[in-house]
């Protein structure tokens, strides 16, 4: 659709050296405790077959097939906002949402197709960074410029206040990268940075996780409206078993999973498969609801056979399905433009938005991560 433009294109994510050695759809094997990590994707495929469908529901019994019942039709005023994208390629571009055209490139390369965020005055781009077993996250302004080192890190979040920035500090578990048994599960934190001052609260694994030998990696970092609470995407520990979604007060809590002390968990509900189902990925909209995409089945061998975008209130029910995604494709990067209008995901590379929840139309190809602007 736009190869020219972004570099490189697919139906499926082609990782870039420096984003292949994240765990992004990654499993820890059971011989953690002799280090023997194994990469293992959450759903596979070679290909889309055609565009997702959507449709305006409030009930919690949506189906994962079918031809959908209605479609949303509302569009809301205001203009339509830009996009900060990673490619394939490893670039951080700016891209107009409208054609997927590439207005600005602002990194040339070496970016992690992991996670991107944009300041609330649209003034600064966060982003990472790696090289081998290390990861950093940076700083660049919209317009381009020479890019600032903040941390050691990945997966950079703003807040809607622009006064911190979460991100994750993990290591790949590639061969090589991997830390001693002993030490493996202690290098998992959540990090909580004030920008004014510098100063940092770090939220590592639960002593019963640590003790277990199996990490909850942190796959994306999502804020409230109110700049407090976090949704914490975790991915797989092994095979595609251990999803989850965890809200996770910064005021209060002392760990970024297991439920109580200022976590809480959102429950997967609704249709298909319901106890097999799970959250690959949610992040938070202005009204405090939640956006996902809800995968099934988990198990051994892999084989999702849905893949569902939501819009979820806290508590798991289903507010409004927004599309019916390729059940053969990871559905990842989701993110909402601050007054909740338009939402965007990745798909297999391919980039897709919605404006009003409406029907997700493809913008642009070559993607592995996009944020609002």
């Amino acid at each position: 659709m736009h190869a020219a433009r972004l570099l490189a294109s697919s139906a499926r994510p082609i990782r870039h050296p420096a984003a292949l050695s994240r765990r992004r759809a990654a499993g820890l094997a059971p011989a953690v405790a002799a280090a023997a990590v194994l990469l293992a994707g959450c759903g596979g495929g070679t290909g889309t077959t055609g565009q997702p469908t959507a449709t305006a529901t409030t009930s919690a019994a949506a189906s994962s097939s079918g031809t959908p019942a209605a479609t949303a039709t509302s569009a809301p005023s205001g203009g339509r906002p830009a996009i900060v994208a990673v490619t394939t390629a490893g670039a951080l571009v700016v891209l107009d949402s409208s054609s997927g055209t590439v207005t600005r490139t602002l990194v040339t390369g070496g970016v992690l197709g992991d996670e991107v965020s944009v300041s609330p005055d649209g003034s600064t781009v966060y982003f990472a960074t790696g090289a081998g077993c290390n990861a950093t996250v940076e700083s660049v302004g919209f317009n381009g410029g020479t890019a600032t080192s903040i941390a050691p890190g990945e997966l950079p979040a703003i807040s809607p206040d622009g006064s911190k920035l979460g991100f994750a500090q993990e290591p790949p578990l590639t061969p090589g990268c991997v830390p001693s048994p002993a030490d493996l599960t202690k290098s998992f934190k959540l990090v909580i940075r004030t920008l004014s001052t510098g100063a940092e609260k770090i939220l590592p694994l639960p002593p019963q996780m640590r003790s277990s030998g199996l990490p909850a990696p942190i796959s994306h970092l999502s804020w409230a409206a109110d700049s407090t609470r976090l949704a914490v995407s975790t991915s797989a520990v092994q095979d595609n078993e251990g999803w989850g979604l965890n809200i996770v007060d910064t005021s209060v809590a002392r760990f970024y999973v297991v439920p109580g002390n200022g976590v809480s968990f959102v429950p997967v509900t609704g249709s298909p498969d319901v106890q097999r189902s799970y959250i690959r990925e949610g992040v938070f909209l202005p009204d405090g609801n939640l956006f996902i995409s809800r995968a099934c089945c988990a198990g051994v061998p892999v084989h999702n056979t849905s893949r569902l975008m939501w819009e979820v209130a806290p508590s798991g029910a289903l507010v409004h399905q927004v599309a019916i995604g390729y059940p053969n494709l990871d559905h990842v990067s989701l993110d909402a433009s601050p007054d909740g209008n338009w939402l965007l995901y990745v798909a297999g590379g391919d980039l897709y938005v919605s404006q009003g929840g409406a029907t997700p139309k493809q913008v642009a190809t070559g993607i592995t991560e996009a944020a609002w602007a």
